[in-house]
This record gives structure tokens, C-alpha cells and sequence, in this order.
């Protein structure tokens, strides 16, 4: 993609309805069309989707494959899509205003910083769709199954709401399943390290992303972990400071 063409889709999203935009993850401030300051803190299902149904966020949502499809699967629910690459939330957000789906929005940000735009409780459940594994040593934390991200979930997230974590890497979910089990806050709910080798356990994890249908090409295993988070202690994380 060209630098032109990135430019242009960054002016569109700033006119999409559909869209906010927080850059500056010290100071975490949210933005809707033309760059207006809003808080939906709390407020997201009101004052944006003008109802007060539960809310899914989509984390590392890419091009918002899963926050579109579900959208148009339960119209009785809210989706957000998060990630931080404008062009991607572009693609979703466009797709989004052209099918009409009222109920899916995008926010563009550091998901460090996801706990800043969101109440207490006001999250009904996440989808961590094909992340970045973060393989390299030493960018353990950086993955978003890390103790700094599970502090963040459990502060948004409504008493018993789930975490779901869809990857092609198995070292990613190895890595999660490992190092969940030790978290004393964390109930595994289900696991499992080739979900398309048996029928599969919810309808949800049928929707297939641009990844996920390049990685199966090229011969890879899908992993489905689900987990809640509850009121033990989070051990470990060096995640920026919440206030």
C-alpha cells in the first residue's frame, strides 16, 4: 500500500461515525469524527448505539472479520473492534457503514490502554482474534493473554465474562495455557489445539479471517482458548499504570 493511499484512508476514517481514535497511550484521550473529544466511557451502548445491549469486543480486530460477522449474526448485541493500524479499521468500519450493521463499532488504539475507554463491568465478553504472538525473547509480556493485559480485561469485563483467544500459534497457546493455569485469578474454561479436527464447539468459531484463511492454506492448526478471569490475585506484569 502505498503512503498516499494510507494517508487517504486515514482522512476517511476521521469522517466515519463508526470510528474513535486514541493515539497517545500516557495520555489516553478518545475522539470520534473530525477529531471532537467524546468520553463513552460507560456510555458506549447508550450514546452510541443508542441501546442498552451487551457489548463484545474484538481485540487485534485487523480488518474487523469477526466484529462484522458477529454483528450480522446477533443484532441483538454490540461489537467493538480494537486495533491500532488505521488502514485495517478502514477496511472494517467502511464494510461496517456500507451493510448498515448499526451495532459494530472500531476504536483505534493500544489495547494496553483498553481499560481507559470502557466502565467497570461494561464488557460482556473479548475476542482475541489471531494476534501478533510476540515470539521473540523477551516480548513475553507483550502478548495479550500477559498478566498487564489480564488486569486491563478484569477491570472491563462484567462479573463472569469470558476471554476467548483464536490463534494459528501454537507456541502463543502453549504459552497461554502454561502460563493461565499458574494465574490464580484465571478459570480455563475450554482448550483445545486443533479446533477443525472435530465438529466445533461454538457457532462463533466458524467466522474464518483473512489470517486464519491464509494460515490454513498453508497447512497450520487453528487453537481455540476460552478462560474467565475472577477476583484472585493477577501475578507478574510490568503493564503501564491504570488509574
Amino acid at each position: 500500500m502505498s503512503g498516499r493511499n494510507k494517508l487517504q484512508k486515514f482522512a476517511e476514517v476521521l469522517q466515519m461515525p463508526n470510528v474513535y481514535e486514541s493515539f497517545e497511550p500516557t495520555k489516553p484521550e478518545l475522539t470520534g469524527v473530525n477529531g471532537t473529544k467524546t468520553d463513552l466511557r460507560g456510555r458506549w451502548a447508550a450514546e452510541h448505539f443508542g441501546n442498552d445491549r451487551p457489548i463484545t469486543l474484538e481485540l487485534a480486530c485487523g480488518r474487523g472479520e469477526y466484529t462484522l460477522d458477529l454483528a450480522r449474526q446477533y443484532s441483538d448485541r454490540n461489537f467493538i473492534g480494537v486495533d491500532i493500524k488505521g488502514a485495517r479499521i478502514w477496511k472494517g468500519a467502511r464494510i461496517a457503514l456500507a451493510e448498515n450493521l448499526s451495532n459494530a463499532a472500531f476504536l483505534r488504539t493500544r489495547i494496553e490502554v483498553i481499560s481507559h475507554f470502557f466502565a467497570t463491568g461494561e464488557v460482556e465478553e473479548i475476542w482475541i482474534t489471531f494476534p501478533d504472538p510476540f515470539l521473540k525473547k523477551g516480548k513475553e509480556n507483550r502478548r495479550l493473554t500477559a498478566a498487564q493485559f489480564l488486569k486491563q480485561y478484569r477491570r472491563i469485563l462484567k462479573p463472569g465474562g469470558v476471554v476467548h483467544l483464536k490463534t494459528d500459534s501454537q507456541e502463543l497457546y502453549e504459552w497461554s495455557v502454561e502460563t493461565l493455569t499458574e494465574q490464580p485469578a484465571v478459570e480455563i474454561l475450554y482448550r483445545d489445539h486443533d479446533i477443525y479436527s472435530k465438529p466445533l464447539p461454538i457457532p462463533e468459531l466458524a467466522t474464518e479471517t483473512y489470517y486464519e484463511r491464509m494460515h490454513k492454506d498453508l497447512g497450520k492448526t487453528i487453537t481455540y482458548l476460552r478462560f474467565r478471569i475472577g477476583d484472585g490475585e493477577i501475578l507478574g506484569g510490568k503493564g503501564m499504570p491504570i488509574h
